[in-house]
């Protein structure tokens, strides 16, 4: 692990005083997106895209390479990406049959069961305990409702006290004092009366493969104005399932690390705060893989000197 990488382990205990007294929604979160995605199964079965979910049943061989090159969106650890400075996590969760266990998905089931990621989480925030993380359970499937219970009740159960309800949108100042370390996100209907669990949180996501397009399908909802909650802006470049054939011999990640010089510029422009223009959350693919995670935290302290240019 570089310096530079371990100095943004515990940036959040290390920002000004100021912004530890500000709302968490208004500063500066890098995020990553599809967090869990380095650990692919590529013996599992295909879950999406459903044009090659259909062909997995007969040439699972080809099918399953292909899925796992361009749905491997991340390819650090949950306690690297930690150890980089992400402090928000896209999570998407997978029953599996003839399995009690719980999956992490992007295209395929992932190695790694719910468990054992959390567990990891839990640890890496127990030696970090001013660093506080959002936690976005957004996409499901192969899932009933018992399961949702199951799964929901196992999260309160791990985390307990270090759950910050969401009876308002705390400081960081706010979770120290209480010990909160987790805000847990979980977007699923019939949950919003537990005050553990806090509403699905806006994604802007421009569901294109152009940078340039996700530049401006950013730009487009900034015009919009900012939600007054928790928001993410994504990075994050989207390609279907022709898309990987017609780029056969490439991956997610080539294509992702092209596309970032353009990208990093877009996030050196923004600026944290509570105006309509202002971003909250940024989240991206292979976060850590380069000066992303450290673009975004440094808008925070970015903005402190434009307000104090003196000190």
């Amino acid at each position: 692990m570089t310096d530079e990488m371990a100095s943004f382990a515990d940036w959040m205990s290390n920002l000004n005083e100021k912004l530890t007294e500000i709302p968490l929604s208004q500063l500066a979160i890098p995020g990553s997106h599809d967090a869990m995605a380095y650990s692919l199964d590529v013996d599992s079965s295909v879950l999406e895209p459903k044009k090659l979910k259909s062909l997995d049943k007969i040439f699972s061989s080809f099918i399953r390479p292909i899925v796992k090159k361009w749905g491997t969106a991340q390819d650090k650890t949950i306690s690297e990406q930690l150890e980089a400075g992400v402090r928000y996590f896209d999570l998407r969760v997978a029953g599996k049959p003839q399995s009690s266990d719980f999956f992490f998905y992007h295209g395929l089931y992932t190695i790694m069961t719910v468990k054992e990621g959390m567990t990891e989480l839990a640890t890496w925030l127990g030696q970090h305990t001013k660093e506080v993380v959002i936690l976005s359970f957004s996409h499901f499937k192969e899932m009933l409702d018992s399961q949702h219970s199951e799964l929901t009740g196992f999260l309160k159960e791990h985390f307990k006290t270090k759950l910050c309800p969401k009876t308002q949108m705390p400081s960081l100042k706010a979770c120290w004092e209480k010990g909160y370390q987790v805000v847990l996100s979980y977007d699923k209907s019939g949950v919003n009366d537990d005050q553990l669990l806090w509403p699905r949180i806006e994604y802007w996501w421009a569901d294109n493969s152009d940078p340039k397009e996700v530049i401006s399908y950013l730009n487009n909802q900034k015009q919009k104005g900012r939600s007054e909650g928790f928001f993410v802006a994504g990075l994050n470049l989207t390609f279907d399932g022709n898309d990987m054939f017609l780029y056969l011999m490439k991956s997610l990640k080539e294509k992702t690390m092209s596309a970032y010089p353009l990208l990093l510029d877009w996030v050196k422009e923004q600026r944290r705060g509570s105006d309509g223009e202002s971003i909250n959350i940024i989240a991206g693919d292979f976060v850590g893989a380069n000066s992303f995670v450290q673009d975004v935290i440094r808008l925070n302290s970015a903005d402190i000197v434009h307000e104090n240019p003196t000190d």
